[in-house]
């Protein structure tokens, strides 16, 4: 297996405990990243030291074939010097190392393929991360806003729920139900123990009293009487001439009235 297998295994089974596990969306998504970034550190020395044994083959076949070379020279150094069985000697190292050297050369470059793969594997890694942490993002922002939506609904459906406003709704018109039973039984007293003449009277002084202020207020909006004390003057004053023909009716009548009354207030008191 593979070293890019294995990190691809390791990080599945990481992200799949952390959704089994999710409580917090963002928090998840940072520790994903967060593995995934240790992840790549770790294939990063993976790779480093898959380099450095390329790098390692590619200098002994060079060094092989460096004493491969080497010992053909002194092949034909012996030959020159006519030292025959040190010639002979001399190519079977050369042999040897050139043998050597052809077999790590296979290994080697079979080494230097894996290592280009490897590179192409991590660039992809890296640039898969660089997505994920765009993608974190906006998937943190869309959380976000789910949240939002959710909070505003659930205040809707707060504001929705009329129970509260019902309760309210009834303990008024029961705070107002008793304050008429209040009002009514003040009067029923009233009318069982008070002087039942006596108020009949009050009530209609009270009465006259107001219309004889709105009758006022009346003649002085229509210019017929000046305003003040004068005014008050002429109304009496009104009210005892009834023979006067420029007068008007309801005038005399009030006049009348207010005789009648306090007529009525002297026989009482005597």
């Amino acid at each position: 297996m593979g070293i890019f297998q294995k990190l691809s295994t390791l990080l599945r089974s990481n992200i799949n405990d952390l959704i089994a596990r999710a409580e917090n969306p963002e928090k998840m998504l940072n520790q994903v990243i967060l593995d995934m970034r240790e992840q790549l550190a770790r294939a990063k020395r993976e790779v480093a030291t898959a380099i450095a044994d390329e790098r390692k083959l590619r200098q002994q076949v060079e060094e092989e074939g460096k004493q491969s070379r080497e010992w053909e020279q002194r092949a034909m150094l012996a030959v020159r010097e006519t030292r025959d069985d040190l010639a002979k000697q001399a190519l079977l190292r050369q042999q040897e190392h050139g043998e050597r050297a052809g077999s790590l050369e296979q290994t080697w470059r079979a080494q230097a393929a894996e290592t280009e793969k490897l590179k192409v594997s991590l660039r992809q890694l890296n640039d898969k991360i660089e997505e994920a942490k765009r993608k974190r993002n906006l998937l943190i922002a869309k959380q976000r806003r789910a949240q939002a939506q959710r909070r505003i609904h659930e205040t809707m459906a707060g504001l929705s729920d009329q129970s509260a406003f019902e309760a309210f709704d009834r303990m008024a018109e029961r705070i107002e139900d008793a304050e008429r039973r209040t009002v009514a039984s003040i009067e029923v007293h009233e009318a069982l123990t008070g002087d039942t003449l006596e108020r009949e009277f009050q009530k209609l002084q009270a009465g006259s009293g107001d219309v004889d202020e709105r009758l006022l207020a009346l003649k002085q909006q229509m210019g017929l009487l000046p305003g003040g004390e004068e005014a008050v003057k002429q109304l009496k004053a009104g009210g005892d001439s009834k023979a006067q023909p420029s007068e008007p009716q309801g005038l005399i009548h009030e006049a009348e009235l207010i005789e009648e009354i306090e007529r009525l207030e002297g026989s009482g008191g005597s």
